[in-house]
């Protein structure tokens, strides 16, 4: 930091990811290619998908167009929902899983609401599901209400049927087995004739044998989202590699160097933003059983903050939260189903944010939230949960650090509502920049990831601008297809 940035106490600028917005018609309109007198330009070509994710808080449905030239992607639209306001199952409807907030759900409801989001997403940004969409990818970050990591793989079964029921035909669902499955504008950028997908996605593979985490899929999907969406920065994101998703609840991976393919050697799981709705709640000024941190903030209110009173605050809050290496004998750790065990087993040490013992101390956080707006006012509660959020952040890594899973050179990447939000990036960065040398914030992690794997699932990578692989270094394409017995291009 320079000598006036000191006196002017200015600290590091976050390096931040925005989504960048476009239209499919435009972008299909601009001309591509070669400068040179006489040389014909020949169109860019876009990868459509759509990212389909119901969580504890909000349900989207956000539609991506990826340049398969420059893996430069652009959004379309993104269409949001309040998860609480799904309706309530029928009497004569199952009630198979409910969010971290107690929200019940059903397999029809769930249904109804991925439907009506994917239609209007579809509309408003004028995409053709048969003639533009290319992919659909579906996640959840909804894990709390589940037994067991494996019941969780219903809820996906029921955002697969929403998709149907908004008429996206399976193909559209499900990785092509051959080029010629695909449409024939693509078939030119696929490399389904040299490799498969088989499991790995941006060149990180999943933890072997059981289940051992409810969230790991989104754990994968954040992980990619982050490597695609510092595309937009100088940030080089590729192995090894550390990704916090900020969401409701949190998730995220530490991925270690291996060549060509990556190992998943850490997962983040457990509380994150709820933390910060618990705090939100206690001021009164939103919904006690369904409001969100989102519904509270202000920009106007945050200038009047007293920061200092706010990290005081946030150390106090912190008191009720509970950041450890999951222990070896629990079947849910921060509401979340996990399996120690299989992790274990499978090499993947767990680390998990609950309050008190799976969420059981979030009404005492809500009682001091109470307390802090009634001393403080709201901007300066406002400020609390900025603070909240960097500490959840720093704790995590320090058990991360403590268990020697994080590889040295490791980029940071952090995405999710209460991780980007007010001065929550400036405050991380600060309190992290010491230990990585590339720290990236991105919007959307969730959505890109679905963007990557969509790319993934049917071989569409960009050799020249490798999103997988290592950091500095080359496209592993030729290591993929010697592994794989493939012939080389």
């Amino acid at each position: 930091m320079s000598f006036l940035s000191k006196i002017f106490n200015r600290g590091p600028k976050p390096i931040i990811a925005h989504s960048k917005e476009g239209n499919l018609a435009s972008l299909r309109a601009q001309r591509a290619g070669p400068a040179s007198p006489g040389a014909v330009k020949k169109p860019d070509t876009f990868y459509v998908t759509a990212s389909v994710e119901l969580g504890n808080t909000t349900t989207k449905s956000i539609v991506m167009a990826t340049n398969l030239n420059t893996s430069e992607s652009y959004l379309l639209n993104k269409t949001v929902k309040m998860t609480r306001d799904i309706r309530k199952p029928k009497p004569n409807e199952e009630v198979f899983g409910k969010t971290v907030w107690g929200i019940e759900l059903s397999k029809e409801s769930v249904t109804e609401l991925i439907r009506d989001t994917v239609l209007e997403s579809l509309k408003k940004c004028q995409v053709d599901k048969d003639e533009d969409l290319d992919f659909v990818v579906r996640s959840t970050g909804v894990t709390a209400g589940f037994a067991t990591a494996e019941e969780a793989g219903q809820l996906i079964i029921a955002l697969a049927d929403g998709c149907l029921e908004a008429d996206i035909p399976p193909r559209k669902m499900s990785p092509a087995m051959t080029i010629s499955q695909l449409p024939e504008r693509l078939q030119k950028h696929s490399l389904l004739e040299n490799i498969m997908f088989d499991g790995a996605v941006v060149s990180v593979v999943p933890p072997q044998g059981k289940e051992t985490v409810a969230n790991e899929m989104e754990g994968e999907l954040v992980t990619a989202g982050i490597k695609l969406g510092a595309k937009w920065t100088d940030v080089d994101y590729r192995n090894p590699c550390v990704s916090l998703d900020f969401g409701s609840t949190l998730a995220g991976r530490i991925v270690n160097d291996n060549e060509p393919y990556a190992n998943t050697v850490g997962n983040f799981l457990g509380l994150a933003g709820v933390v910060s709705d618990s705090l939100a709640r206690g001021s009164g000024k939103i919904d006690k059983k369904n409001g969100a941190a989102l519904d509270l903030y202000s920009d106007k209110a945050m200038k009047k903050a007293d920061h200092k009173k706010a990290e005081a605050n946030a150390l106090e809050a912190h008191k009720l939260v509970n950041i450890t290496k999951v222990p070896l004998d629990v079947e849910r750790f921060g509401t979340v189903p996990v399996n120690p065990e299989a992790a274990e087993k499978a090499g993947t040490t767990l680390i998990g944010c609950d309050v008190g013992f799976n969420g059981d101390k979030l009404p005492e956080l809500m009682e001091l939230g109470a307390q802090f707006y009634d001393a403080d006012g709201l901007p300066t509660l406002l400020s609390t949960l900025d603070y909240v959020s960097r500490n959840i952040v720093t704790r995590v890594l320090d058990v991360a650090f403590e268990e020697n899973v994080i590889v040295p050179g490791s980029a940071l990447g952090i995405t999710g509502r209460a991780g980007i939000t007010g001065r929550k990036p400036q405050l991380i960065l600060e309190a992290v920049q010491d230990k990585f040398e590339n720290i990236v914030f991105v919007e959307d992690g969730l959505a890109l990831g679905s963007a990557i794997m969509a790319r993934c699932m049917n071989s569409m990578g960009t050799p020249k601008v490798p999103i997988g692989g290592k950091q500095g270094g080359r496209c592993i394409l030729k290591d993929r297809m010697k592994m794989m017995g493939g012939k080389f291009a």
